[in-house]
């Protein structure tokens, strides 16, 4: 294979940027890493850090045998910068690994910034550059301009669906007389619980339900066509238009929870997550919407214990762009019609930070191998990674959706093994990570 100028270009400094470009780097090869803010600003971004979260501060599920840990325990075998960031900068956040936004970002940028392989430029990105290799990983919130180029190099309309950020309210506005800490099912870093919950009865439930459809909704300059929200990350506006009962068995689901004041289960109940490490504030977990900021603090405040809440941020809605990635792209994250341009993180049509990141993760591996002129190998398809890059790759592209890592992406185990594990969801899930992990390995022995 021909070697290419040895120069990787990185528009996006984002989960997935970031960890691209680390990892190019971490391969001897040199990167520049692009992001228009705090230049640029966008709609939902506060601060010019590189990868920082704008919607929830949850990398989903620790549980060990579970698709998430799966994910992230390959990741940290391949030695992710963002993984160990996220290790860092851990707050208490039940099973799940939360971590304190702002702490994050500034350990990713101080690590990047101390990569001397890394030129970090703050300048807008609108056309892919003419030599070298690109990865682009510019995000959902990927601008006008840019957004023009993929479609020229894509050949294909762009796609784009709505989504929407929760709220964060200052801790101390929170009545802890009425909300009780707990996990759901004593499921917690200490044993003490590492939620606050505020408990709903029927009657507070359902009046709570009357207001929010009543509410009054932001403009957002969405035509009536293009609103076609992530089924993940739907506003709660939406699921409780879908019946009186859908926010009661979704965000507000009381399974697990007692309520330490009467010693029985809530009709509902609304939990609130630590946001950093000095527990200052807390995110409402699920309530993305797309209320008008008065309605929120309006409908919001009928919810026991945060009658007199404080709003950090408002939740909102954003435009996310993504393209159609199974007519496009290999299975090694390349655009097939150019295989030196490659595509990680939310514009590829993966949902998930922790997705965004291995999709990083790999297209930096890939493009340092495209650089030193040697093969480019996918993940193996029986590993979480592999899986995620098969459908990117493989999925319907009639019908793709964003989609996060479960093992239903992933391949059945044997025909016997499936037989002798018939009756034990949870053995089967240990079989399918305990492959998946030993492929990694032998990955890595041959390749990294």
């Amino acid at each position: 294979m021909d070697r290419l100028p040895d120069i990787i270009h990185i528009i996006g400094g984002g989960l997935a940027g970031a960890e691209a470009a680390y990892q190019a780097a971490r391969q001897g090869r040199r990167a520049v890493l692009y992001e228009m803010r705090p230049g640029r600003a966008t709609p939902a971004h506060r601060t010019g850090c590189l990868a920082e979260l704008v919607c929830s501060n949850s990398l989903k599920s620790e549980q060990e045998s579970s698709a998430p840990w799966l994910l992230k325990e390959e990741l940290r075998r391949l030695d992710s910068l963002l993984l160990r960031a996220a290790a860092y900068a851990r707050v208490p956040g039940g099973h799940a690994l939360t971590v304190d936004r702002e702490a994050f970002a500034r350990e990713v940028t101080g690590a990047i910034a101390a990569e001397p392989r890394i030129e970090v430029r703050r300048e807008e990105v609108q056309s892919v550059p003419e030599d070298g290799i690109t990865i682009i990983a510019s995000g959902p919130l990927t601008s006008d301009a840019l957004a023009v180029e993929i479609g020229r190099l894509t050949g294909s309309s762009r796609l784009f669906f709505y989504d929407s950020i929760s709220p964060i309210v200052e801790a101390d506005s929170v009545n802890q007389e009425i909300a009780f800490r707990a996990s759901r099912y004593d499921k917690s870093l200490d044993g003490t619980g590492d939620y606050l919950n505020c408990p709903l009865d029927r009657a507070q439930y359902d009046a709570f339900v009357e207001a929010l459809l009543a509410a009054e909704s932001h403009s957002a300059h969405i035509a009536e066509d293009d609103t076609r929200y992530f089924e993940a990350c739907l506003p709660i506006e939406e699921l409780a238009r879908r019946g009186r009962d859908t926010l009661r068995f979704g965000p507000m689901k009381p399974m697990g929870l007692t309520d330490l004041r009467t010693g029985r289960r809530p009709w509902a109940v609304v939990q609130l997550r630590q946001e950093n490490l000095r527990a200052d504030s807390y995110n409402l977990v699920g309530f993305q919407n797309h209320m008008k900021y008065g309605e929120q603090a309006r409908v919001l405040r009928m919810i026991p214990g945060l009658e007199r809440a404080e709003f950090v941020r408002f939740g909102q809605i954003h435009r996310n762009t993504y393209i159609n990635a199974p007519a496009l792209l290999t299975p090694a994250l390349q655009l097939r019609q150019n295989p030196r341009i490659l595509f990680a993180g939310q514009i590829s049509g993966v949902e998930g930070y922790v997705e965004s990141i291995a999709t990083g993760l790999m297209a930096g591996r890939h493009a340092a191998a495209l650089a030193a002129g040697e093969p480019v190998l996918a993940f193996p398809r029986e590993t979480a990674l592999g899986s995620l890059c098969h459908y990117v790759s493989g999925a319907d592209p009639a019908n793709y959706q964003p989609a996060n890592i479960t093992f239903d992406l992933l391949p059945p185990l044997d025909e016997a093994t499936r037989q002798k594990l018939r009756h034990d969801k949870k053995a089967r899930h240990a079989e399918v990570c305990r492959r998946a992990l030993e492929k990694l390995e032998e990955y890595r022995a041959a390749y990294v």
